[in-house]
């Protein structure tokens, strides 16, 4: 552009010179002004890239379940914006850095296998009856069948006649309707953190599933098979259909009572049972279920078992092992008379019995309950309950051989797989045992000591019950009776109901114990529970009743007693919350794909290799045009010798330095120097955020106790922020990026990091706030503390804050300019007053004190501003 003006000039006269000068002068601003406003849009691309990061790594670790689709959406979203920073800055710099795009492709390749949905095509049989079933067609049958064909086959034990509708019938339905790529966009549509929106897909899924027509080869297959069973056990016969998903039954991941069965179908119902049970695996439990275990829902293809129906005169579930300790080799028998219905889904409380595997077995200890009903197989279809009466209330469901018979077979179930099992069994009316299900059992490590007494004055509120899941936990009482009680659930609440039932099983990621009045330690919620560590007593007498409106209460599943308030000599017990998603198909998805989107390995700028063929993941893209973007921003005005936009010094009454950067009209008048004076400074937010900053002098770095600085050690030590990466002549600056109305402060002071960015014009549509802070010297909890601390008060102050491991995000917008400026000021005296505040943090006094000090300044700062 000077060149070409440069020779204009030459060849016109002096008449047309001043023309010509204000015509070039003119030209400048506009290039300028386009510059602006692409490096605008790199900024805010580089802001949204680095909170997806941050999510990703909070993600990681464990802090919140996540889908596939959370994945695949993230990766999206960061790769989205970090094209949008490379472009930015090449379109900056007219194309100088468009090797970028070079490396931007070959990482995506890298990204790509880990997020892409991996479909194999199913070509097997769509049938398979139980006599070919063995462990080996698990792929195809699922656990649960592949399981009992294997003990019939090579242990000889006695399962229900039946067949299997198989993966391969599973996929042939699904591809038949094209159902799963509808169904894969209806979820990437749903925030699986609202439970109201998951509930309604959920019905919105199974509803599509249920309509859809069945391929005529699959119908065929299962009612030939159907036939062929009526021949063996006579016409009409009814069979129980059972789930049988891939991927079920598994040793950590059970999906107990997640998925549909139903009892005593007759032929006419066939087809449609088989869809609804198909249609299961996108129930609300089983969907939560998944997403809390990291299962990835392409790799669950549903397959159904169809077994005889057992008209059974009692039934039950039996441990191999005790599964609450993993020193006791006792066999645990639940049992109930009629069907076990009533013992999986948590509506009873059943007979135990103990039983000492030494041969001769013995019978250990025996508990029998109370029979109210039983379930019974109805003469034309389905079950129903019957009540119970008489002495049959009061009896044993076994009898002590029986007892000692189911006790052998465990024993013998286990023998064979080498590792405990669970196993559902019925006995029907001329004593014959029928395995119905046998899978693996995870026992706990141990119970640790017995709990402690509690503190004085702090009865139990209620004792007694079973442990269902042992630990320990506070939180305030929730009763839940009906589904929409589950949406209102609050997070960190005890789950109180008057049955164990399966479907409060999505509400065992929030909640932090669960106390109930009916249910055993075999059902299917005391097994999820179990496998998410959520403590849980199950049988406590009266618990709705007692325990609703109590507030704040400890649970002591271990020592089976609840207790009002916190009990600090309980909770001291607990064990650390376990990370359910790590190992899991989908953490290790986001684990292999961040590995080429969240290391930074381009650290030093003034370095050789600070070039963009040295980018090898997202953040390196991200680290080098946000550095080059800066860099010829502030060096844009010299070179296009266009002084008075270039950067300026700001000279003010405050032992820092500040720089400044005028994209268009942030001065009131030409400067022409290298600094500007505030009084200069036209930009409304950077003189809004100005105010906060200076509205109470800063003491400085607070006092550090020894522990303090200790950890201020052992973070500057740990932490792979506080790297070299941070010594450019750029981002060590402290620099504000204005126009009238927008101002963009980058900022850092020693190892913390913030950037502030806002627009407050007179349209409230168009004004924002957009705030980022991270870092700190000290170790991670006390920077937790600190984040905590930031966020809360900006929520106070209507931001919309998040805290992500050290991090805030904080956005607000949508408000009258006067409005956004007092909230400006607000984060200019937090950006100022909050650092190296994690030095201090030793704890949630430490914290309160600080936040006390704080809103005692902010609300001084709102009364002087009146």
């Amino acid at each position: 552009m000077a060149g070409f003006l440069t020779a204009l000039k030459s060849l016109l006269g002096c008449e047309k010179k001043a023309a010509l000068t204000e015509a070039g002068q003119e030209a400048l601003k506009r290039a300028y002004r386009d510059r602006c406003q692409q490096f605008k849009l790199l900024l805010a691309a580089n802001n949204r890239a680095l909170e997806v990061m941050a999510d990703m790594e909070e993600a990681l670790r464990g802090a919140r379940p996540f889908g596939m689709n959370y994945v695949r959406a993230q990766c999206t979203r960061v790769s989205s914006n970090v094209f949008q920073i490379a472009k930015g800055l090449n379109d900056i710099c007219n194309g100088r850095y468009e090797a970028l795009y070079a490396r931007f492709k070959d990482i995506q390749l890298k990204i790509n296998p880990h997020v892409s949905a991996k479909r194999s095509a199913k070509s097997g049989p769509l049938v398979l009856p139980l006599s070919e079933v063995d462990a080996a067609m698990a792929g195809e049958v699922g656990g649960k069948v592949a399981n009992l064909g294997e003990i019939c086959k090579h242990l000889g034990l006695r399962i229900p006649s039946g067949f299997a509708v198989t993966a391969s019938g599973y996929q042939r339905f699904m591809d038949f309707n094209e159902l799963q790529p509808e169904i894969d966009r209806r979820i990437q549509a749903t925030d699986a953190r609202r439970l109201d929106e998951v509930h309604a897909q959920s019905s919105d899924i199974q509803q599509l599933i249920i309509r859809s027509a069945l391929p005529e080869d699959l119908e065929q297959a299962i009612v030939e098979h159907y036939r062929r069973l009526e021949s063996e056990a006579g016409a009409r016969v009814r069979v129980a259909m059972r789930s049988s998903a891939l991927g079920e039954d598994l040793l950590d991941t059970s999906f107990a009572g997640q998925y549909r069965s139903e009892l005593n179908v007759g032929g006419g119902d066939l087809l449609q049972t088989y869809k609804e049970i198909v249609a299961s695996k996108y129930g609300v439990t089983a969907m939560t279920y998944r997403l809390n275990r990291g299962i990835p829902d392409e790799d669950v293809a549903m397959c159904v078992g169809c077994m005889v129906m057992v008209e059974a005169a009692s039934g039950g579930v039996m441990y191999s092992r005790n599964p609450m300790n993993i020193r006791d080799d006792a066999v645990i028998i639940n049992a109930m008379t009629g069907l076990p219905k009533s013992i999986v889904d948590g509506s009873v409380n059943p007979d135990i019995f103990e039983v000492l595997r030494a041969r001769p077995m013995a019978v250990r200890g025996r508990r029998i309950a109370l029979k109210d009903y039983k379930y019974v197989c109805d003469p034309q279809e389905g079950v129903r309950r019957v009540a119970v009466t008489g002495d049959e209330a009061n009896e044993s469901s076994l009898s002590e051989e029986k007892v000692l018979e189911l006790a052998g077979l465990a024993v013998r179930i286990e023998d064979y797989y080498g590792a405990p099992q669970d196993i559902e069994w019925a006995v029907d009316a001329g004593g014959r045992v029928t395995i119905i299900q046998a899978r693996p059992l995870k026992q706990i490590e141990t119970l640790g000591p017995e709990a402690p007494a509690p503190a004085a004055g702090g009865s139990a509120l209620l004792s007694g019950g079973i442990t269902a899941s042992p630990g320990v936990a506070a939180g305030e009482v929730f009763v839940v009776r009906k589904d929409m009680d589950t949406l209102r659930f609050p997070d960190g609440a005890v789950l109180v109901a008057a049955q164990s039932q399966p479907r409060w099983a999505t509400l065992l990621n929030r909640a932090s114990a669960v106390v109930t009045e009916m249910g055993s330690a075999v059902g299917h919620l005391a097994n999820v529970a179990r496998e998410f560590g959520v403590p849980a007593i199950f049988g406590a007498a009266g618990a709705v009743r007692i325990l609703e409106g109590a507030g704040l209460v400890t649970v002591d599943a271990t020592g089976r007693a609840v207790h009002r308030g916190e009990m600090p000599e309980l909770l001291a017990r607990r064990e650390k919350p376990k990370n359910l998603m790590a190992g899991s198909p989908v953490h290790e998805a986001l684990k292999a794909a961040s590995e080429h989107i969240i290391p930074l390995t381009l650290l030093d700028p003034d370095s050789s290799g600070f070039r963009p063929e040295k980018c090898r993941t997202f953040h390196d893209i991200t680290r080098f045009c946000h550095e080059k973007s800066v860099r010829e921003m502030f060096q844009m005005g010299s070179k296009n010798a266009f002084l008075e936009h270039s950067s300026k010094q700001l000279v003010c009454d405050v032992p820092m330095q500040y720089w400044v950067i005028d994209l268009e009209d942030g001065f009131k008048e030409r400067v022409e120097g290298r600094t500007v004076h505030l009084d200069n400074i036209a930009s409304r937010p950077m003189l809004a955020i100005w105010r906060g900053m200076v509205a109470a002098p800063w003491s400085g770095p607070p006092p550090v106790d020894a522990r303090g600085f200790m950890s201020v050690l052992a973070g500057a030590a740990a932490n792979p922020d506080l790297e070299a990466s941070m010594g450019s002549a750029f981002s060590v600056r402290n620099y504000f990026m204005i126009s009238k109305t927008f101002c963009s402060l980058q900022s850092r002071f020693g190892f913390h990091f913030s950037t502030a960015e806002a627009v407050a014009g007179e349209d409230p549509a168009e004004n924002y706030i957009s705030f980022q802070f991270k870092g700190g010297a000290a170790s991670l909890d006390r920077r937790l503390l600190r984040a905590r601390l930031v966020g809360g008060i900006l929520e106070d102050f209507d931001f919309r804050a998040e805290i992500k491991e050290d991090a805030v995000f904080a956005r607000l917008e949508g408000y009258p300019r006067d409005f956004v400026e007092q909230r400006l000021e607000v984060l200019g005296y937090l950006i100022i007053h909050t650092r190296q505040l994690d030095m201090v943090m030793s704890g949630p006094a430490a914290a309160a004190e600080h936040r006390a000090k704080i809103m005692a300044d902010l609300d001084k700062l709102g009364r002087d501003k009146a």
